[in-house]
């Protein structure tokens, strides 16, 4: 069975706060795409976002004001990696597990990207950029373990979804330009919780590894 013309779905769980907004506006900008751009040219422009962050905090590091370059970079990544394999659904063209390994490939060179910008950023707490990227890196493997053992893929963290951390940063970023050493607060602390989620995520994916595992072996 074929997806329908104009369905954005990707069979992907959603539990952020703003997902509803959120379809309501990529749907919307879905109907209104060129016809010219394909799903892989707003791969394309995402991970272009991607290097406008990793910028705009390298030249923040002398300037502050440059960090507005950064929020103008997550608008961009947020355009770009929203909408490119929901427009391959909306035109009933996706190809599902190559976007899927596309997907999962860029993000986390984007996430590499973003966090180089960060360590230079940082400054005397470089530190705090690379255990960020560590805790990424964790949740992207936790993702695909859930996916493993579930077959159910999910890119949120309970309520929180990539949209709501991008708009969550931008906020930061605009505050560090007034009020020194926000990001610095904000990225010890981000870490941190990341750190919890990630290891109760990590013990709740291994009990349903363990469940299935009971599961096979009474077949």
């Amino acid at each position: 069975m074929t997806t329908p013309t104009g369905s954005i779905r990707q069979g992907r769980q959603r539990e952020n706060i703003l997902r509803a907004l959120e379809m309501q506006t990529i749907k919307y900008l879905c109907s209104i795409m060129p016809g010219w751009v394909t799903s892989d040219m707003l791969t394309a422009l995402g991970f272009l976002g991607s290097f406008i962050i990793g910028l705009g905090l390298y030249l923040g590091n002398n300037w502050k004001i440059w960090l507005l370059l950064s929020v103008f970079g997550f608008m961009v990544q947020w355009f770009g990696d929203s909408l490119d394999g929901r427009l391959a659904y909306y035109r009933n063209t996706p190809r599902k597990w190559y976007g899927w390994a596309l997907d999962i490939t860029v993000d986390w060179i984007s996430m590499c990207i973003i966090g180089f910008g960060f360590f230079y950023y940082l400054d005397y707490y470089r530190w705090i950029a690379f255990i960020f990227i560590f805790g990424y890196g964790w949740s992207m493997i936790n993702a695909l373990l859930r996916y493993r053992i579930t077959d159910k893929y999910s890119i949120d963290s309970h309520l929180m979804g990539p949209t709501e951390l991008r708009i969550i940063i931008s906020f930061f970023m605009i505050l560090d330009i007034f009020v020194s050493q926000t990001l610095v607060v904000f990225g010890f602390a981000g870490s941190v919780i990341l750190f919890f989620i990630n290891l109760t995520d990590t013990i709740k994916i291994l009990k349903l590894g363990d469940e299935r595992d009971r599961v096979e072996k009474e077949k």
